[in-house]
């Protein structure tokens, strides 16, 4: 019994490296979109043993990122319009609601320190800046202004399901071109947000992050 009680916090800890590592290795585009490939070789690319792996796996299968072939192999999921609408439809149930406490509720502060970021990031992409720090900069601010919103909520099963689909926005997201008129699109469309919150205008914030979820859309499917 000693032992069993032991060993559960390294498996539970080796399982948490097997999804992470996955998760990374096809964000990473190692493991492509789409791939179908065997526990072993999953082994071997991990490096982490096959109980943990098969772990995470049935984690990641039920999260919708691939399904498992019983003595065949691993499929992983392959993006495509259907998972992109859908993606989106979901941010958009919840951040909708979740923009409207943010307009209501949020410290001023954090309008002003939200929108100098943005108004720096144009500044940069205006002045001809390219290249992977404008990009890692624009994928930063995405992440800090979406997910402040979400946490107005203090919600944590919606925090946890968010997070899934933040999985399944990489992946829609892997070959997306961002050049610089689509990246200073979605930054004014961003700063429409902010503005409306730090009006408290929850019904023109609502209304600027759904044209924003729907702009995006049809910029990942490439209608604009």
């Amino acid at each position: 019994m000693k032992k069993n009680m032991a060993e559960t916090p390294r498996s539970s800890t080796l399982s948490d490296v097997a999804y992470e590592r996955i998760l990374e290795n096809l964000f990473n585009k190692t493991l492509p979109a789409g791939a179908f490939v065997s526990q072993r070789h999953l082994v071997d690319l991990l490096d982490v043993p096959i109980a943990p792996l098969r772990d995470a796996l049935r984690v990641l299968e039920a999260e919708g990122i691939l399904k498992i072939h019983p003595r065949s192999g691993i499929e992983f999921v392959k993006p495509g319009l259907e998972l992109t609408r859908s993606t989106y439809q979901f941010r958009a149930i919840i951040e909708r609601s979740a923009v409207r406490a943010f307009a209501e509720t949020a410290n001023e502060d954090v309008f002003t320190s939200l929108i100098a970021k943005h108004d720096a990031l144009i500044e940069r992409l205006e002045a001809g800046e390219q290249g992977e720090s404008v990009l890692t900069a624009l994928e930063h601010l995405e992440g800090d202004l979406h997910n402040t919103i979400v946490e107005t909520l203090n919600n944590p099963l919606i925090s946890s399901s968010y997070q899934r689909m933040h999985n399944y926005l990489r992946l829609v997201r892997l070959d997306r071109r961002l050049t610089p008129p689509v990246m200073l699109r979605s930054l004014h469309e961003h700063l429409s947000i902010l503005e409306a919150c730090k009006a408290r205008d929850a019904d023109a914030a609502e209304a600027a992050i759904q044209q924003h979820f729907g702009a995006a859309l049809q910029r990942h499917i490439g209608f604009s």
